[in-house]
């Protein structure tokens, strides 16, 4: 399964991005997670066209040439998210570059990016507020379809949410374009749920609301397809387990060693004057064979936490 994961204000965020753009960041998050190398501000990670290719089936040499346009792009688009203002004790706008920076390797195929610091606890803080799904999810939708999907996605246990025409439009990276209703609603909604309800685990209908003659906003009523794979099972397995070292690499358990976080919870059990407490290299040996052998003694957080980094 491939699990792509949003801190819900990047999910309610307004950001515009082209579908190859928006494909190209979740491929991304999805990798960084398969191979454990996390997804950090220093880290440039790798999306490689055979990758795309394999993914959202498509011919690898169009690939080449998607990755390598989106990469001209990319580094000039924003995301605006709301964050409290704790002095003050509102709500503020803030607005900023998806990534730090991004490049094209020719010929190779690969695009390198690095996610902006701002970006990066979005994506990989796993606390209450975040929505989990399967990229295969998305593969056949649109740049607004997918869009619309993590909204409806971030709301799964309810199975409704109502948006206000001005907030979808905003989420959707919708300024000028489609300012005719009928037309927002023929090109972008309607299309947007048609896609949603084909190809993925979601079957959504919306009714709207009006003042007076003015449409104003919708509320989406939506469920999970029976016969579709349930994500909340593979959400509670990555979050109940983050005590343990279950299904953890020597690579990913050398990332919690190097942790400093982890370094300064646990430097006690050395002894200073010893090849551990004195060589980083001795130290990442030495955690890793205690974490594999006794994992239960690394209590003063869960485990998997000291992943994200």
């Amino acid at each position: 399964m491939k699990l792509v994961v949003k801190d819900n204000s990047l999910i309610n965020a307004s950001y515009s991005l082209g579908l190859v753009e928006q494909r190209i960041m979740l491929l991304a998050i999805v990798e960084a997670r398969e191979t454990g190398q996390g997804i950090d501000t220093d880290t440039f990670l790798e999306v490689h066209a055979q990758h795309y290719a394999d993914r959202f089936d498509i011919n690898v040499n169009n690939a080449y040439s998607m990755l390598s346009e989106a990469t001209q792009t990319l580094f000039n688009r924003q995301v605006t998210y709301t964050v409290h203002d704790e002095k003050r004790n509102k709500p503020e706008k803030r607005v900023v570059r998806w990534v730090s920076g991004i490049s094209y390797v020719e010929g190779a195929g690969v695009v390198k990016l690095r996610f902006a610091p701002e970006v990066v606890p979005l994506i990989t803080r796993l606390e209450k507020n975040f929505t989990s799904y399967e990229l295969e999810q998305v593969k056949n939708l649109n740049t607004y379809a997918t869009r619309l999907y993590e909204i409806l996605a971030s709301w799964r246990s309810v199975g409704k949410v109502t948006i206000t025409l001005k907030e979808l439009r905003n989420n959707l990276g919708l300024i000028d374009e489609y300012a005719r209703l009928e037309a927002f609603k023929r090109r972008v909604l309607d299309l947007a749920v048609s896609q949603i309800n084909e190809y993925t685990d979601i079957k959504a209908q919306y009714e709207q609301h009006k003042n007076g003659r003015v449409i104003t906003g919708f509320t989406f009523k939506f469920k999970v397809k029976k016969n579709k794979v349930k994500i909340a099972a593979k959400i509670e397995a990555d979050n109940v387990d983050r005590s343990t070292i279950e299904g953890l690499n020597d690579k990913q358990l050398g990332r919690i060693a190097r942790n400093p976080s982890f370094v300064a919870d646990y430097n006690h059990l050395v002894s200073s004057t010893s090849p551990a407490g004195q060589d980083p290299k001795a130290w990442e040996f030495e955690m890793i064979n205690r974490l594999k052998k006794d994992a239960s003694q690394f209590k003063k957080r869960p485990i998997r936490d000291y992943l994200e980094y």
